[in-house]
This record gives structure tokens, C-alpha cells and sequence, in this order.
């Protein structure tokens, strides 16, 4: 496959993962659909940081949009647009691994949640024991099933942002064989 094909197979993969991690960015806002956690700032502190709406999302879709344009003829289909789709390539690629570490370090601290009467986050620094213990989750008595709520679209997260530096990662290697030998757009 030529360099060009291949920057054109990578955007349309990362198109439709940055959607989802915006989605998901997103819908944490709200637990259980409700708005007011929200409105009463009852949110996650990582949720607030927007990782996956920012990193896995804005910074993902912009470098994905550049590298669509190394795979076609015109002014970006060149050696010098592939060395361009590399550096866009590293911003895909810190902007996932951002969105990727703060899943994880919300992930670690566990929701913010309502334990006796008090919001606060009961699993801070548990070292993800509690994800193993469903009874721990009880915990939480608001938002209602916080804790599946948050680990899945955390995990969701964490799974996306690896696909998406990974897909990254391999169009900063094709950017440089891009560089090296042309795009072969017209052979």
C-alpha cells in the first residue's frame, strides 16, 4: 500500500474514534441522563478537565482532517505534506495519551458521589480495588450506579485513546516513508 492510502485509511479510522470520544466526553457530564449533577457542579473532578473532548477528540480530529489531505493529490500530497502529517500525527498522539491519563487517574480516584450524607470521592486512592468489590459501589447512594456509569466510559476512553495513538503512531511512521520515497498518489 502506498503512503498516501494508507494516511487516507488512518483518518477515516480516526474520524469515527474522536466522535466517540467526544460522546463520551460528553455523557459523563450528565449521570444517569440528568442534568442536575451538572448544574449543582456534583461532577468528577477528571470529567471537568474534558480529556476526551479536547485530547482525544479536538486535537485527534484536526490532525486526522490534515492527514485525510496527505492521502489526496494537491498541495499537501507531497513529501512535505507527509512531514507535516507527522507532526500532526504527534499532537493526535499527546492529545490521546491526555485524554488516556486522565481516564485513568479518574479511574484510580473513583466518582464523586454522595457517601453518608456528603459528596466526596470514598474510593480516592484505592488503587482500583474498588472496581473488583460491587458491594463497595453501595457506597454511592447519588448519582444512581455512578461507579458503572463513570468506569465504563472510562474505560471506553482508555480503550479509544490507545487505538487512536496507535493509529498515531503508525502514520508518523508512514509520514516518514512519506517523506523518504513520495506519496505515490499518481502510480
Amino acid at each position: 500500500m502506498c503512503t498516501a492510502k494508507c494516511s487516507r485509511c488512518i483518518a477515516v479510522t480516526l474520524f469515527p474514534l474522536a466522535a466517540i470520544s467526544i460522546i463520551c466526553s460528553i455523557v459523563l457530564f450528565f449521570p444517569g441522563g440528568d442534568i442536575k449533577y451538572a448544574k449543582e457542579g456534583h461532577i468528577t473532578e477528571e470529567v471537568k478537565y474534558m480529556g476526551g473532548l479536547i485530547g482525544g477528540g479536538i486535537m485527534v480530529l484536526i490532525s486526522a482532517l490534515y492527514i485525510q489531505c496527505t492521502g489526496e493529490e494537491g498541495c499537501c500530497g507531497n513529501r512535505v505534506g507527509m512531514f507535516f502529517s507527522i507532526i500532526f500525527a504527534g499532537v493526535a498522539v499527546f492529545g490521546a495519551l491526555l485524554s488516556m491519563a486522565l481516564a485513568v487517574l479518574a479511574l484510580r480516584n473513583g466518582p464523586l458521589c454522595k457517601y453518608e450524607e456528603q459528596w466526596t470521592t470514598p474510593f480516592n486512592n484505592s488503587n482500583l480495588d474498588y472496581l473488583n468489590n460491587p458491594e463497595l459501589w453501595e457506597k454511592c447512594t447519588e448519582p444512581k450506579s455512578i461507579v458503572q456509569f463513570n468506569t465504563g466510559l472510562f474505560l471506553t476512553l482508555i480503550a479509544i485513546n490507545s487505538l487512536q495513538a496507535f493509529l498515531c503512531n503508525i502514520q508518523m511512521i508512514n509520514g516518514f516513508f512519506g517523506c523518504l520515497f513520495g506519496t505515490c498518489i499518481k502510480k
